[in-house]
Parts: structure tokens; C-alpha cells; sequence
């Protein structure tokens, strides 16, 4: 993918998304599961706290604690779980505190109910503190006692960190498949642009002539569009070739009228000028029918087929009557099935220049062959004629130069002929055989059905 493709641009956006959203998810996840086991944490140290009270007990010697919560980290040193009770005589403390004690605020509260603090322990750890103010004068005295649970924060940060860090692992793999399932939606998404692209070239081909309808609600107007544009191409296309045949019958008729005149000259003696007017009159009709065929090669359809067969057995039709056509034996040999992407005037104009040329060169044969040799479609045409010079085939091959072998009369030529096939994408060969000529004139092949 490029990096200035749309889908690039799409997976890019939509990966990022994905990895931002899943950076948040994972810090909120941090941020509730350790709320999440805070609370578990203070329903555990206030089970402990009902331990406490439960368990003290007014004696001889003053408040004592008889039944201490069963956890065994409160006997452990320093082990992150304390208990502790203030009482007139002194505080009461769990041995995991040691030797220290838990300073408690000043503002006891004397609702009875506990209360969350956070404080400093013996370690200089933040304490997670639960405590609470019991007032019971006939058991623990006028002036109540103040009982506290508590627990190394420091332990439920952790606890929280380490399940965003196995968490880390699936979020992950989440992550790919979340980047991999958005990859698939831009690229299905996306197909129909693809698809338009390939029936596009499909027309430049010459393999379709419209996009259709076939696409998505999105795309359809898109595809409509286009068509329009084509059959308004088209529609220009037979304009143009129509004011060419204007064109074509208001010059040529004027040209034959000065032939007429010089006809007219000759006859009346002056022969030297009437050979001028003549030779002026054919160069300037070979010039106008070139230049009118180049002008209908430019507005050709690219979406144009025809059928090799039926314009060859259309021209046979027609030579076979000239008297050059008449005294040779036609050998036609071709492929009924094969469409070319060329409009069928123009392979007229060009076969038609090519076939009067072998009918006026051959000796006694023409043999036509139509093939086809992958996506190309290839008109041989070969006569038993002189041939060509070596070294004027060698002029007559190279691009550029003038390819026009006929006299006047004799319609566009070779050079039009070889206008014509590229054009269309083709060319025009020329080959001397022992005896005579082979002339391949190569076109593309169209899929389309000839109309």
C-alpha cells in the first residue's frame, strides 16, 4: 500500500483508535480493579474491626483483648497488617506493629460508625486505615475506646498493577485482532473503488463498454456518472465522424471540379498547365483524406469491436469486381469468432488501402489469413508479387516516415492504414516473401460482441 492511499490512511487511523482506546481501557481497568479490591479489602479489615470489639473485654487490670483476630499477620513483624486500640490505660497493638504504634488523628469521630484514613505506618509506608469509636460506659468506661484495622496500602497498589500487567498480554493480541478486523473492513469496503478502477480499464481495453450497475448504493452514482460521460463521448465520436463525411464531400467535390477544368485545358491544347492543376488537385486530396482519417482515428471510441470477417468478406465483395481483383485468385482463411477492439470503418479504411495495394502488386494470388495470437488479433495479407526494395522496406518500417506506396486514387495508403492500427493499439509489418510481399496488419482483441 501506498503511503498516500486511502486504506493506508484508513488501517493507520483505525490502528491508532484501536491502541489509544485500549491504552485508556487499560488504565481505567488499573484505576477499578484497584478501587475493586479496596473495597474488598475494607468489607476484610472491617470484618476484623467487629473481631476486635467482640473481643474486648473489661477486666481487673483494665481493657484487655481476649479473642484477637485469627490472621496470622497480625503476629507477624512489620508484616503490612495491624490492629490497634486506644485505650485510657494505653494502646492495645497487634505484634506485627512491634514496639510502634499508629498516630491517629485528633477529630476522633464519635458516631460509632468507621471511617476510611490513610496514613503512615512503621515502615513509612501509607497505611490503608479502618477505625472506629465505640461508646460503651457499663463495658469499656465513659470515655470509649478507639479501635483501628489496618493494611499496607502499598500491597492493594501492587495487586492492581500486576493484573494490568497479566491483563497486558490479551490486550495485546485484542489490540491485533481489533487492527487486523478494521484492515479487513477497509479492504471489503474499499473492493467496490477497486472494482470500478478494473471495469474502468476493462473499457480503456476495450473488454466492457459501461460500468453498470453493479456496485453498492455508495458507488452506483459514481458508475453512473462515468457511463454518462462515455455515451456522451460516444455521442460526439459519430458527430465528428459525421462532419468529417461533410467535410470530405465539400472539398472533394470542388477538387474534382478543377480536374474537370483541367481536363477541359488539355483538350484546348494547353497541356503543361493543365498536368499542373491536375498534380496540384491530387496532392491537395491526398492531404485532405489524410488529414480527415486522422481526424476519425482521434474521436474513435475506445469501447469500439468489430469483426475481421465480416469487413474482409464486405471489401472482397467489392474488389472481386475491379479489374484487378477479378484476375486473381483469393485465398481467404479467417477466424469467424475473432472480434477486434478497432471501429469497423476504420478497419475498412485500413484493409481496404491494404488489399487494393496487394490486388494492383500481385501476380496471379492474395492469400488473406486472420489469427489470433494472444490478446492480439493479426491480418496477413501476402501477394506473389516484386515486393519492396530491401532498402526502401527498411524506409517504409521506420516510424516517421511516409508510408504512402499508392498512386492517386488509391484512397489512404499504407501510412493511413498504419495511422489506423496504432491507433488502436496495433501496428502495421511489412515483410518481403520470394515471391512477393507479406503485409501483418495487428490489432487488439476485444471481448465485446461486434454490432
Amino acid at each position: 500500500m501506498k503511503l498516500d492511499s486511502i486504506r493506508l490512511r484508513l488501517v493507520a487511523m483505525g490502528a491508532a483508535a484501536v491502541l489509544g482506546s485500549l491504552a485508556v481501557a487499560a488504565i481505567g481497568l488499573d484505576y477499578l480493579f484497584e478501587r475493586h479490591v479496596r473495597r474488598l479489602a475494607i468489607v476484610e479489615l472491617s470484618s476484623d474491626l467487629d473481631q476486635l470489639t467482640a473481643g474486648l473485654t473489661q477486666t481487673e487490670n483494665g481493657l484487655a483483648l481476649v479473642r484477637p483476630p485469627s490472621d496470622g499477620r497480625y503476629r507477624q513483624p512489620l508484616s503490612g497488617r495491624y490492629w490497634q486500640i486506644d485505650t485510657p490505660q494505653g494502646p492495645l497493638t497487634s505484634r506485627s506493629l512491634w514496639d510502634a504504634t499508629i498516630a491517629m488523628p485528633e477529630d476522633a469521630p464519635r458516631d460509632g460508625h468507621p471511617h476510611e484514613h490513610l496514613l503512615p505506618g512503621p515502615d513509612g509506608d501509607l497505611l490503608l486505615v479502618l477505625e472506629r469509636t465505640v461508646f460503651a460506659p457499663s463495658r469499656f468506661g465513659p470515655e470509649g475506646v478507639r479501635i483501628l484495622v489496618a493494611l499496607r496500602n502499598g500491597q492493594l497498589e501492587t495487586a492492581a498493577h500486576a493484573f494490568v500487567r497479566d491483563l497486558a498480554p490479551y490486550l495485546g493480541l485484542l489490540c491485533l485482532f481489533l487492527t487486523v478486523a478494521g484492515w479487513l473492513q477497509v479492504h471489503v469496503g474499499l473492493r467496490p473503488l477497486s472494482d470500478v478502477g478494473g471495469r474502468i480499464a476493462a473499457i480503456r481495453s476495450g473488454t466492457a463498454a459501461r460500468l453498470g450497475d453493479r456496485f453498492p448504493a455508495e458507488v452506483r452514482p459514481l458508475a453512473a456518472e462515468v457511463d454518462a460521460l462515455i455515451e456522451a463521448r460516444e455521442a460526439e465520436t459519430n458527430r465528428a465522424r459525421s462532419r468529417a463525411g461533410d467535410l470530405a464531400h465539400g472539398l472533394k467535390t470542388p477538387l474534382q471540379a478543377l480536374i474537370g477544368e483541367a481536363d477541359g485545358l488539355r483538350a484546348s491544347g494547353a497541356g503543361a498547365e493543365a498536368d499542373g492543376i491536375e498534380e496540384i488537385a491530387a496532392a491537395m486530396r491526398r492531404h485532405v483524406d489524410r488529414e480527415l482519417a486522422r481526424a476519425r482515428i482521434a474521436a474513435s471510441a475506445p469501447t469500439a469491436v468489430s469483426s475481421p470477417t465480416t469487413v474482409i468478406a464486405r471489401l472482397m465483395s467489392v474488389i472481386r469486381r475491379t479489374e484487378d481483383g477479378a484476375r486473381l485468385d483469393w485465398i481467404i482463411d479467417a477466424d469467424p469468432h475473432i472480434r477486434t477492439r478497432i471501429d469497423g470503418d476504420d478497419l475498412t479504411e485500413a484493409l481496404g488501402a491494404l488489399l487494393e495495394n496487394a490486388a494492383r502488386h500481385a501476380a496471379t494470388r492474395v492469400s488473406v489469413l486472420v489469427l489470433r495470437d494472444g490478446l492480439i488479433a493479426e491480418i496477413r495479407i501476402e501477394d506473389d508479387g516484386p515486393g519492396i526494395p530491401e532498402a526502401r522496406l527498411d524506409d517504409l518500417t521506420r516510424r516517421g516516415t511516409r508510408l504512402d506506396m499508392a498512386g492517386p486514387g488509391t484512397g489512404l495508403g499504407l501510412a493511413i492504414a498504419r495511422e489506423i492500427a496504432e491507433a488502436a493499439g496495433g501496428g502495421i509489418h511489412l515483410a518481403n516473401r520470394h515471391p512477393g510481399l507479406r503485409v501483418i496488419l495487428s490489432v487488439p482483441i476485444s471481448n465485446l460482441t461486434a454490432s
